[in-house]
């Protein structure tokens, strides 16, 4: 019995067999590195651990990496991931031949594009809803919104607001793309009361998946002069698996689960899962929800006019 609808369940269900995602990586950079740093958490080479260099096209990127999964797990379908950075800052025209590279690849399925909330405008979507139709691949937005904690937003310098994101989400969804947004559950000056709260305004709004995130410093970055400093403080895995199972229990129980912890190269990283596994968390987030029987949604009581219901009204 799964306790959370995972991700690779929601594809089955979606395209009647496993899919898998290949990352793609443009030639592109962050908005919020040309004003400054960037993210305190990011450390310059953006997210793409798993993506080829961006100076290869795009379909030999995706063809590269078909290859390997098709060997590996006969794999028929895939959708073209565009993962790394922020992929709409750049001109539309330009945005558009890349997608319509990846669209017109043997085997693509779906096509998911990462970015910003802030960088996300009608001109962008409306090319996307076009590569859609004319190619019959489906689109997900990958939105980074890491908390709801706006003072925490501005602590690690993401440069937007709460506001931006709910913009983003309320002008994405009348196309009718799935809609993921990307948290960080353990980020520093975060506690559990802003975990609950961000799994209620991601369920108050017409969100269908959601990537969750443990933190990971990369060397190099702000965050990592930080830490090595002792100027912030990061709770303890436990702590980390409370604020997951809670997550869990407050979000909506349609809400598609595409990851619970980070995984990235250890190489890459000062902090990251506590040096332990992501599997050995994983099994004891399974077991937490096991020995409590908790549901994804079991505390989904918060919306549709709450009061009048406890009060009987």
């Amino acid at each position: 019995m799964e306790r959370y609808k995972a991700y690779s369940t929601h594809l089955k269900e979606l395209y009647g067999e496993k899919v898998y995602k290949l990352p793609v990586n443009l030639p592109v950079t962050c908005p919020n590195r040309m004003d400054g740093d960037g993210c305190t958490f990011c450390g310059g080479v953006g997210t793409g651990f798993e993506a080829m260099n961006s100076e290869v096209s795009v379909s030999e990127q995706l063809n590269a990496t078909k290859g390997k999964i098709t060997k590996r797990y006969k794999a028929k379908k895939f959708i073209a991931y565009f993962q790394n950075y922020t992929n709409t800052f750049l001109p539309v025209d330009k945005f558009e031949k890349y997608l319509v590279e990846a669209a017109q690849t043997e085997d693509i399925v779906g096509i998911s594009v990462s970015t910003r909330p802030d960088c996300i405008t009608k001109e962008y979507l409306d090319c996307l809803k076009k590569i859609s139709e004319e190619y019959q691949v489906k689109i997900s937005m990958e939105y980074g919104l890491q908390t709801v904690n706006y003072k925490t937003l501005n602590k690690i310098n993401r440069g937007h607001t709460l506001a931006e994101y709910l913009d983003a989400v309320l002008m994405t969804a009348p196309y009718g793309f799935e809609i993921c947004i990307h948290i960080i559950l353990n980020l520093p000056g975060d506690d559990m009361t802003d975990v609950i709260e961000t799994a209620k305004i991601l369920s108050a709004l017409p969100v269908q998946i959601v990537k969750l995130h443990s933190l990971y410093i990369p060397k190099g970055s702000k965050m990592y002069e930080e830490y090595k400093e002792g100027k912030i403080t990061l709770c303890d895995p436990e702590e980390y698996l409370d604020r997951l199972v809670n997550f869990i229990c407050y979000v909506r129980k349609d809400m598609v689960i595409e990851r619970l912890f980070s995984r990235v190269p250890k190489e890459d990283a000062s902090f990251s899962n506590w040096g332990i596994s992501w599997w050995k968390l994983k099994d004891r987030f399974d077991e937490i929800m096991e020995t409590n029987d908790y549901m994804q949604g079991c505390k989904f009581d918060y919306l549709n006019g709450a009061a009048l219901r406890r009060w009987e009204i």
